[in-house]
């Protein structure tokens, strides 16, 4: 899921940055809000008469999140005088992102990056890197940027259980069409060997921009799933989110009704395929994309010409409101923070207040005036900050009230999960972790399992998961800055529950 810039962070001297997939991604993918667009030539300034550097070439550097690190890439081509350029985020699998503008004034280095609302400014120094700041939805981070001959910036590796080939089971690349959205979408058919018909998977990812392993902070848990899966004798479709890697399309506009279309294409493209059992397809949703697994369920049980989902894994998924979601996690990962409880009931009353504004019908520019003048109030009535950091929070506010009032997190708000699980008819796995800080289980589990019974479904399985975040780590805390830190992509544990209970609905 996506973060939204939340009051907590404007009022707390010891905030965290808070990723936002499911909701959140940890940075700028997440942290900030990851929207992508497939390439288009920037539009650039080139260099000044005095410009003393080429700025062609790859810039690479870290941006620190807290705990957490995270590679920046930027590569810059030159066409005369004129330059344009694409930026990567490794550790998030986005990459390609297209810079809109280049800029060159003397040392002085700017690029815009409109898909994602992002913006690099930085000065050459005297050892040829670049010195400079990141800025996205309101927040400044240090970036400095060093031209790489070859290599990016290496992390240690921290990932543990990624399969590396010759796979016992077959691996294709594979491309399929949303024809309602009018987009291309790519991404990897594993099957097992032998003639079938095989049982199949489709896997969709959390909220923000995600490639087809949901790759996040060095961690792959699509691939692994995946593998382990399809050596279970499971067929398993997992594809890149519109926008990324190879599929076509604008993330930046879209919600996540879009995000539905997308898995109803792929799931319609699996049950096509030779060997597959198309009246056994489900889908696995992470986060966020266990919304969409729910919509894709409940779809089915109306009369339409798409392929019927035959059963539903939500991993981490929600059982409440978006706005319910939002404050529950905020209290949660403030807790964890450290903040007091009168903390974490002072911010989220004003930032219930500005999901109410965020949430109403009415012109936009209306709404943003009101969120606005609302952040703008309590930046001024806290008495924590001076002068100077009252200032500096209110440059924030424009962009803060444009995140609020992105298609996403609008529709977001008042997207009621339960609202499509009373209308489920097949057979239910819902798993979280005890130490999910995003979408805490003990209240999402129960909500999921309400709503189910409301159904009449009796055919769910909800399980509590001992020890595990949000990623299915084994953790800690529970914090989303551990989640580069830990060894562990995917609890062996988790991965065996879903296998065991995927191939029990084949036998019924």
């Amino acid at each position: 899921m996506r973060e939204t810039n939340n009051v907590m962070r404007g009022i707390s001297k010891n905030r965290r940055p808070m990723g936002r997939r499911a909701f959140f991604s940890v940075f700028l993918l997440g942290i900030f809000g990851v929207c992508g667009f497939a390439p288009v030539g920037a539009q650039q300034n080139g260099p000044s008469q005095e410009s003393p550097m080429t700025l062609e070439g790859d810039w690479s550097g870290l941006l620190r999140v807290g705990a957490t690190s995270l590679r920046i890439v930027f590569h810059v081509t030159a066409d005369g005088t004129q330059y344009s350029a694409t930026m990567d985020s490794p550790d998030q699998g986005a990459r390609g992102i297209p810079v809109s503008a280049v800029r060159i004034d003397g040392r002085n280095v700017a690029f815009e990056v409109a898909a994602i609302g992002g913006k690099y400014s930085g000065t050459l120094n005297e050892t040829g890197a670049l010195e400079g700041t990141w800025k996205q939805s309101g927040q400044s981070l240090p970036l400095n940027l060093e031209r790489q001959s070859a290599q990016t910036p290496q992390k240690p590796a921290a990932a543990s259980g990624e399969p590396s080939p010759p796979f016992p089971y077959i691996v294709k690349n594979v491309e399929f069409s949303d024809e309602k959205a009018g987009i291309q979408l790519a991404g990897t058919l594993t099957y097992p060997k032998g003639k079938g018909p095989f049982p199949g998977v489709v896997l969709v990812s959390g909220s923000g921009l995600q490639n087809r392993d949901e790759e996040i902070l060095g961690h792959k848990p699509f691939l692994v799933l995946a593998d382990y899966l399809t050596r279970r004798g499971i067929a398993v479709l997992r594809y890149d989110d519109r926008g990324a890697g190879g599929s076509k399309g604008s993330f930046q506009s879209a919600t996540t009704f879009d995000f539905a279309d997308d898995a109803q294409a792929a799931v319609d493209f699996l049950a096509r395929q030779t060997g597959i059992d198309a009246h056994h397809i489900g889908v696995i949703g992470h986060s966020e994309g266990a919304i969409v697994a729910s919509i894709l369920a409940a779809r089915g049980a109306e009369d339409t010409q798409d392929a019927k989902v035959a059963f539903i894994v939500l991993l981490g998924g929600p059982g409440v409101r978006g706005d319910e979601l939002l404050l529950m996690q905020n209290a949660a990962l403030g807790r964890a923070s450290g903040l007091s409880e009168s903390q974490i009931a002072q911010a989220n009353k004003i930032n219930r207040e500005l999901y109410s504004i965020a949430m109403s019908e009415g012109d936009v520019s209306t709404l943003r005036k009101k969120i606005v003048d609302t952040m703008n109030g309590v930046i001024e009535s806290t008495p924590s900050l001076t002068a100077q950091q009252k200032e500096a929070q209110k440059a924030q506010v424009e962009a803060q009230a444009d995140q609020l009032l992105s298609p996403w997190i609008r529709t977001f708000l008042s997207l009621d999960p339960s609202e499509y699980l009373r209308r489920v008819q097949v057979p239910v796995l819902a798993l979280d972790g005890s130490k999910d800080l995003q979408v805490p289980a003990k209240e999402n589990l129960a909500a999921i399992s309400a709503a189910l019974n409301a159904a009449g479904n009796h055919s769910a399985t909800m399980t509590e998961l001992e020890g595990l975040n949000h990623l299915f780590q084994h953790a800690n805390s529970g914090l989303p800055s551990e989640y580069g830190e830990i060894e562990e992509t995917f609890a062996p544990e988790a991965l065996k529950q879903i296998g065991d209970w995927i191939l029990s609905v084949g036998a019924r």
